[in-house]
């Protein structure tokens, strides 16, 4: 995901110091706005599709006034949104968006980004960068090319909205969480229930329901998919203890 965010902002970078014809690559300031004004002109242009891609929070309220008029407006444009687990969980997408019939949302882990493109045609990509957010409209066909072939490979890895976990109630999510995280690291039963302050019973019992909540047949596989739903932080294992190190004989309930 970082490559292609990387691939996106040297694309832009590389058009925005070119004098094209057209304002074919037109900054937008980086004030709310401004980018809301650009975001609402696009999404009023659009005829057939929008392609949104929403990784972090920083104009989520540019994203609900888009889905508003889409809503309202746009009921006949075809809309995929795809963004990561924080942002749904957090209730960043108005529910009126996600209630669109036309709207298909796929989940997925992605570094910082914001994007959208409309018919092919158009598109506003947001990123951070050395100086502070870099907001741009683009119309150049090369860069709309770039943006739509990065998406449709996104896209196709994502996970779509009805596949999410509710591993129930935030106790019992953050408990799943952590022994995923365990499972990640290659924590042996015995140390994980430890740290979990259950019994080695109780920690396997938890295990073979993630696994069941995943559609998952073993552990390995439990592991893969939790990091395709993004369940699990990018270096969860990076700060662990080794399992080597871990004091023999310790009682494991």
């Amino acid at each position: 995901m970082l490559a292609a965010r990387q691939l996106i902002e040297a694309t832009v970078a590389k058009h925005r110091h070119r004098k094209v014809q057209d304002s074919l690559i037109t900054a937008v300031g980086a004030a709310r706005e401004d980018v809301m004004d650009a975001s609402l002109r696009l999404v009023g242009a659009a005829r057939r599709t929008i392609d949104v891609v929403l990784a972090d929070a920083e104009y989520v309220d540019v994203v609900r006034a888009a889905g508003a008029v889409l809503v309202s407006e746009k009921p006949d444009v075809r809309v995929r949104l795809l963004c990561t687990q924080a942002v749904l969980d957090m209730g960043l997408i108005h529910r009126s968006l996600l209630a669109h019939p036309a709207t298909e949302v796929r989940v997925a882990r992605m570094s910082m980004l914001q994007a959208m493109l409309v018919d092919d045609e158009a598109a506003m990509v947001t990123a951070p960068s050395a100086v502070g957010r870099q907001v741009s409209v683009i119309r150049a066909a090369t860069v709309i090319s770039t943006l739509g072939m990065l998406f449709e490979g996104l896209w196709r890895h994502a996970v779509a909205v009805g596949e999410r976990v509710d591993f129930g109630d935030r106790n019992r999510a953050r408990t799943s969480r952590r022994i995923l995280e365990c499972l990640q690291a290659g924590v042996t039963d015995e140390v994980a229930a430890r740290e979990l302050a259950v019994s080695v019973r109780t920690y396997r019992r938890h295990v073979a329901e993630i696994m069941t909540l995943l559609g998952a047949s073993s552990r390995f596989q439990a592991g893969v998919r939790a990091a395709e739903l993004g369940l699990l932080p990018a270096a969860s294992g990076a700060g662990r203890r080794p399992v080597a190190a871990e004091a023999p004989g310790a009682p494991g309930a």
